[in-house]
């Protein structure tokens, strides 16, 4: 299988990143897609893949990072001739979400003026998405994958639940933690897998000033706090990833960030010291992703 990086940010605007998502290639073809934050669409399409070639969307949750590229997803596999409903596996919230989208919905004159077409009537299945709520436990299964979730902690589960995963096909296991803080359930799920996708948002000097700035959730995973979760897990190898814009030199990134961290040492060096922490644990195989980072597993 191949996996390719489609969003390796965070919330706010990067030029340099665009927000989460991750695709899944099977040997057969056959694809999967876990989150669908702002650009990863884009991405795909510069990866040589087609939103009309994705089986399987997993929204680990309905933060806008990890969800708002969706209606693009959609409405580009219509317009990619997709001819069937793309399955959607979300917490509970999603069919809300989807289904306020296309008929009826924030699209509802796009949906009307695309579907006057001959072309576009014959494949509406595309912009009608097969919703499923999904519990912890075996979320999804076919002839080539069992996906399994479990609750993870990032934001209060009455707003959202939050959902980490675990991936088994052709003989591998890959993890992907979502957006969480440390926690139990991100072990158990990530337990010796091939290899582990995981958050990484902040570096640890910039936690302190997140957690007093009022602005934002600090819920996340620190990286002192991924390489233990990478070495209780017995991961065969680890992707960091979801970087909140600490590394950015945009101006205008900057700007916007004062209230959410200490501007003053935000830049590629801060890298560094991510990776160093992570180190002080964990000494296998590490790699701090970016767009279009390509993984073959």
């Amino acid at each position: 299988m191949k996996i390719d990086m489609l969003g390796t940010g965070a919330a706010m605007i990067d030029p340099d990143r665009a927000q989460s998502g991750i695709l899944v290639t099977l040997d057969n073809g056959a694809k999967y897609m876990f989150d669908c934050g702002a650009g990863s669409v884009h991405n795909m399409v510069r990866a040589n893949s087609s939103p009309a070639e994705v089986g399987v969307v997993f929204l680990t949750h309905l933060h806008h990072d990890h969800i708002c590229d969706f209606p693009l997803f959609a409405i580009n596999g219509w317009m990619y001739d997709r001819t069937d409903s793309p399955i959607v596996l979300g917490p509970k919230g999603t069919k809300h979400f989807c289904d306020h989208l296309f008929e009826g919905g924030a699209f509802d004159s796009d949906f009307r003026a695309r579907s006057a077409f001959p072309r576009r009537q014959t494949n509406l299945a595309a912009v009608r998405p097969d919703i499923r709520e999904v519990s912890p436990g075996l979320a999804y299964e076919d002839d080539d994958v069992r996906i399994y979730c479990d609750f993870v902690e990032h934001i209060p589960r009455e707003i959202s639940e939050c959902f980490g995963i675990r991936m088994e096909a052709e003989g591998k296991v890959i993890a992907f933690s979502g957006d969480t803080s440390p926690c139990d359930n991100m072990v158990k799920l990530a337990k010796n897998a091939d290899i582990l996708f995981h958050e990484c948002t902040f570096p640890e000097s910039f936690i302190e000033f997140r957690s007093k700035s009022g602005t934002g959730t600090h819920a996340h995973t620190p990286p002192t706090a991924l390489g233990k979760i990478a070495v209780d897990a017995g991961v065969k190898s680890l992707v960091a990833t979801h970087f909140g814009h600490f590394e950015s030199t945009n101006k205008s990134l900057q700007k916007a960030a004062e209230h959410h961290m200490p501007v003053e040492e935000m830049g590629p060096h801060v890298m560094d010291e991510v990776v160093q922490d992570i180190r002080r644990s964990y000494k296998g195989p590490l790699q701090m992703a970016y767009d279009l980072l390509r993984i073959d597993l």
